[in-house]
């Protein structure tokens, strides 16, 4: 359980983001709370210095089809320097919550290792809808925030150990 406000930064300890470009891809399952995860990023980058016009947002049906969204993103867009993936997975009463939460854990990890343009997981994982709505802008506060911050951190990170 997060015990504290997910969407509270530090502005003097991220980097300057204004030249960078994002990509987010949104899950449309759950959509109050994607939508919620979403501009919670959104404002972000704009906080951080990002231009309007450089996050480009793409929809894709569910949580498990980011994976492909996302490195479709990352291959056509070149100049990208993160991607967000945004979900929510809620534990229902079968065993599909297990796998969807695990293929997508893995399919984000296994992007992270085969491309260049970083991607971020902010996909909840939440046992309950009210868990969902808490940290997608409720009472903890909001998940998207906290993945905006990662992505201005690691394209940073990318931008500096280009050689």
């Amino acid at each position: 359980m997060a015990t504290t406000d997910l969407s509270v930064y530090d502005k003097a300890t991220i980097p300057n983001a204004k030249d960078f470009r994002f990509g987010i891809v949104v899950s449309e399952w759950n959509h109050d709370i994607t939508e919620g995860l979403f501009q919670g990023a959104f404002d972000t980058f704009l906080d951080c210095g990002v231009l309007k016009e450089n996050v480009v947002r793409w929809n894709v049906p569910g949580s498990f089809e980011l994976i492909y969204g996302c490195k479709k993103m990352q291959q056509s867009y070149d100049m990208l320097d993160a991607v967000i993936a945004v979900g929510s997975v809620i534990q229902g009463q079968t065993k599909h919550f297990d796998f969807v939460c695990d293929g997508v854990t893995q399919g984000i990890k296994d992007l992270n290792i085969q491309s260049d343009i970083p991607v971020i997981f902010c996909v909840l994982t939440d046992n309950t809808l009210q868990q969902a709505i808490d940290r997608s802008g409720g009472q903890h506060g909001n998940k998207g925030v906290e993945a905006a911050v990662a992505a201005i951190k690691m394209a940073q990170l990318r931008k500096d150990a280009k050689f």
